[in-house]
């Protein structure tokens, strides 16, 4: 999640730069994130929703979050058990953040890069089961991420691709390849489930 997002979140009262872990070995744990503008964190329903649809997928993955933000769903993945996860996240403070939660967790496998997405999608070096795709909303960075993700080949056969976007501007046009498997609304906010698909694979989905 970006630094300049419009989103609600629901954090405990009294710790507005908070957020907790819904499930997993860090189930209750707090994530602190700091005040940085527009910073917040996906609302628990949501996150609960999108874990269970991934719930099979996660134990020994390896998932990309491209605008980690306060790590909500990067540090969900990595407590139901995705064996690797790369944060990317452009703020300095907010990396730090990151960095610090992680190692407060004893998180293994957990890498914070601070750089910009679309810079590491530059320079394709791996591939990954999971992405996660939460970006500003005011940028119109959805579309280009993905075909940067699909011509950069970082996804495995049957990766599983999660976008969010404004529920009024609609899911972008998916690139060939990428098949819409589940979708709903919250609020303002819509969310979406697809998987990668290449014509050579026979991948059932669920």
């Amino acid at each position: 999640m970006a630094v300049t997002r419009k989103r609600r979140g629901n954090p405990r009262a009294g710790a507005a730069n908070q957020l907790r872990i819904i499930g997993g070995r860090w189930r209750g744990r707090r994530i602190d994130f700091p005040d940085a503008p527009g910073l917040r964190p996906t609302i628990d329903r949501v996150r609960e929703t999108l874990f269970n649809w991934l719930q099979w997928a996660l134990p020994g993955s390896v998932c990309l979050d491209l605008f980690a933000g306060s790590g909500a769903l990067g540090l969900e993945a990595a407590s139901r058990g995705a064996a690797e996860v790369v944060m990317i996240e452009s703020a300095p403070q907010v990396a730090a953040c990151l960095r610090e939660n992680a190692a407060r967790f004893g998180a293994i496998g957990v890498d914070v890069v601070n750089t910009t997405a679309q810079a590491y999608l530059q320079n394709p070096t791996r591939t990954f089961d999971i992405v996660f795709l939460d970006p500003p909303f005011a940028h119109d960075l959805l579309a280009p991420t993905l075909s940067a993700l699909v011509d950069g080949g970082w996804l495995r056969p049957g990766a599983w691709v999660y976008l969010e976007y404004p529920a009024d501007a609609g899911m972008p046009t998916l690139p060939p390849g990428l098949t819409l498997s589940r979708q709903q609304r919250a609020g303002q906010a819509a969310y979406a489930l697809a998987r990668w698909q290449t014509k050579t694979d026979s991948v059932a989905d669920w």
